[in-house]
């Protein structure tokens, strides 16, 4: 038998076999690359929000369980522009790199449409 993948602190997680742990992985990067990638070509502010972001961060940017609110009141709106064009080109933890995707007009046009959101003013359908 296999030893638990974690068994320190108080946390138990169940073993998990290698194949389950590759078809898991797939699955995420399937998940990721079908959601945060494709053609961005002339897409700006919300369209390319909800091309790009959403899937993780909800179209209203409210986050979910592991991705971060970028909406009003999160922490994200107390980073400056500059600090959020870093993210969206380094793409920390597990959001992807998005320096090689989109053009610096499309970067301006998000942070212009996650202001808007942060603000409370962005049409959301």
């Amino acid at each position: 038998m296999s030893a638990p993948i974690y068994s320190g602190g108080m946390a138990r997680f169940s073993i998990i076999s290698p194949r389950r742990a590759v078809a898991v992985w797939l699955a995420i990067m399937a998940v990721l690359a079908t959601s945060c990638s494709g053609n961005t070509d002339g897409l700006v502010g919300q369209d390319l929000f909800e091309r790009t972001c959403a899937v993780c961060h909800g179209g209203g940017g409210e986050g979910s369980a592991n991705r971060p609110a970028l909406n009003q009141g999160s922490d994200a709106a107390t980073l400056t522009d500059e600090q959020i064009r870093g993210v969206i080109s380094v793409g920390p933890g597990a959001m992807p790199s998005f320096a090689s995707r989109l053009s610096k007009e499309q970067v301006d046009s998000l942070i212009e449409y996650l202001r808007q959101l942060q603000a409370g003013s962005a049409d959301e359908d």
